[in-house]
């Protein structure tokens, strides 16, 4: 079983919206909900960047090229965490995963996003 689920990607035009989520498939309930979760993406050619994070106080930050477009939140009865994106352009277009904002766990397999027109 992976470490972590994520789903919700698709195709979209420029302007398009999706949300995206990740379930903490291996995480125990406890451990969740003490841990500061991230989205991550990782576009053709590029390394993985960090997109945004929050804290197990739900407080959060964002990447400067994804502030006032993302959001970021969590459920911790389902041990997921959702990202809200808005406004997409085709520089979003990647590969989005979710880890721990800290020491990583093993990787998911990701969700593809691709904006274009």
């Amino acid at each position: 079983q992976l470490h972590f689920v994520e789903y919700g990607g698709g195709s979209v035009q420029p302007g398009g919206s999706l949300r995206l989520s990740c379930r903490a498939a291996r995480m125990i309930s406890s451990t969740y909900n003490v841990a500061n979760m991230a989205w991550y993406r990782q576009a053709p050619g590029k390394e993985r960047e960090l997109v945004a994070t929050i804290a197990h106080d739900r407080s959060t930050n964002y990447a400067d090229s994804v502030k006032g477009r993302f959001t970021i939140s969590r459920y911790n009865a389902r041990k997921t965490v959702y990202l809200q994106m808005s406004s997409l352009s085709t520089e979003d277009t990647g590969v989005y995963y979710c880890n721990v904002d800290g020491p990583l766990q093993p990787w998911g397999q990701g969700t593809q996003v691709t904006v274009s027109s």
